[in-house]
């Protein structure tokens, strides 16, 4: 009986070790990926696209507020066709799932859009990102929805 009571215990303080490990590298995660959130917001507050490129992944999709679908290359083209006079994110929040992660928040923006055109936009997106093979996160899919006001 008492063997059996050791293992049990013995038991439990492992499963509690990987428990724990597993919400650090969870937390880990979530920060690294909120960190990437903000360096994307940083490239729309100084119009920069340098910042945000190496955050897409070669197969990038990007679902716009309009329903237009893009691919990586045409959402950069528009990224730095596009001119913000503000830019700035809110309640952002970040969920691991392993070797991914969802990203969702709100945007404000104002600025010209590719056309040239002036806008002041008010959305929420999601953003899912996975880590790759070389060790770094990597957006896969973004997907933006007005809010009306």
């Amino acid at each position: 009986m008492k063997r059996i009571v050791q293992w049990s215990v013995l038991t439990l303080v492992i499963l509690a070790t990987a428990s724990f490990a597993a919400a650090q590298k969870s937390a880990a995660t979530e920060k690294a990926v909120a960190d990437l959130e903000q360096q994307w917001l940083k490239s729309q507050q100084t119009n920069d696209v340098a910042l945000v490129e190496p955050l897409l992944a070669d197969k990038f999709v990007e679902t716009s507020s309009d329903g237009k679908v893009m691919d990586r290359s045409a959402a950069l083209a528009t990224a730095k066709a596009m001119k913000y006079s503000s830019a700035e994110y809110s309640d952002v929040k970040v969920t691991a799932f392993g070797n991914t992660a969802i990203a969702t928040g709100g945007f404000k923006g104002k600025g010209t859009d590719e056309s040239g055109k002036p806008f002041d936009t008010t959305e929420r997106w999601t953003d899912t990102w996975m880590k790759m093979a070389n060790g770094k996160w990597q957006c896969i899919a973004s997907q933006t929805t007005p809010v009306k006001m």
